[in-house]
């Protein structure tokens, strides 16, 4: 004969069971409990921004790609209707415009696919810390300082590719308009927005934004005839809006930041002779 069992306490062990386990106890069959001096400590914030060098190299290999591609849609909707457009501004926009928009819309794609994340509030669109008339009157005194500062150097005025544009006041008002919407939002939402909050995170603020500014004034070198003053004193200019940007947080800020400091220039071409005799 074997000894009688025990009587077992249904209640009981089934309040065991309920009953959560002390601090220290092993984990049940199928539970995987992190160990306590893990539990001490927080999780660790997401880095900021949260894209990398990898992604950066990307976004500059499609920079020529899609600037072709822009310019081979232009020739054809010009071939496609016939279009004899005389004015080479009138002819780079819509150019312009197709390059810009694969350049972001490729950007775009990238942060949706590979993060999840909103274009816009990504590349730092968000409300500034300052009046918005503040950061205009900023820019306007940005671009008193560069003009002081170019007179000093002895920076050339005469003819190069960009006042090539200007044949005509049409092509100035064009290029003008475009000074002050397009280019500065896509300018500043490419180094202001994507390049320097990854050298920032990378070297820290000072080196970061000053860095930032060595490509955005080399990418004019061309624009102006191959003339170092006035890669110089754009990259100045360039370093003043990545000050913006990094001040308030907000790439929106540095946007309008560069319209009023463009605008300005452009009051001074259509105000004048000198610059642009041709026109008048």
């Amino acid at each position: 004969m074997t000894p009688e069992e025990p009587p077992v306490n249904l209640e009981s062990s089934a309040a065991g069971q309920d009953a959560p386990a002390a601090p220290g106890a092993p984990a049940t069959p199928g539970e995987i409990a992190a160990p306590e001096f893990l539990q001490a400590f927080p999780r660790p914030p997401e880095r900021d921004p949260f894209w990398g060098y990898s992604d950066l190299l990307w976004f500059c290999g499609l920079v020529i790609p899609c600037m072709l591609a822009g310019e081979a849609l232009e020739w054809l909707i010009l071939t496609l209707f016939k279009w004899n457009v005389a004015s080479l501004a009138v002819r780079s926009v819509p150019g312009m415009f197709a390059g810009y928009g694969l350049l972001f819309g490729a950007l775009r794609v990238m942060l949706w696919l590979r993060y999840d994340r909103p274009f816009w509030r990504s590349l730092g669109w968000r409300p500034m810390r300052l009046p918005v008339l503040w950061v205009v009157l900023c820019g306007m005194v940005t671009a008193i300082l560069v003009a002081l500062a170019s007179a000093l150097i002895h920076t050339p005025t005469g003819d190069n590719p960009m006042t090539q544009l200007m044949e005509t006041r049409l092509d100035l008002l064009l290029i003008g308009v475009l000074g002050v919407t397009l280019a500065p939002l896509c300018e500043e939402m490419a180094f202001r927005g994507f390049l320097q909050p990854l050298l920032v995170r990378s070297l820290g603020a000072l080196p970061g934004v000053l860095l930032t500014a060595v490509p955005f004034g080399l990418l004019h070198f061309f624009q102006y005839g191959n003339s170092w003053r006035h890669a110089l004193i754009i990259a100045m200019a360039g370093a003043a809006f990545g000050w913006m940007r990094q001040a308030t947080g907000s790439t929106k800020a540095a946007v309008i930041m560069h319209a009023a400091y463009n605008s300005l220039f452009f009051i001074a071409l259509m105000t004048e002779k000198r610059i642009l005799p041709h026109l008048w």
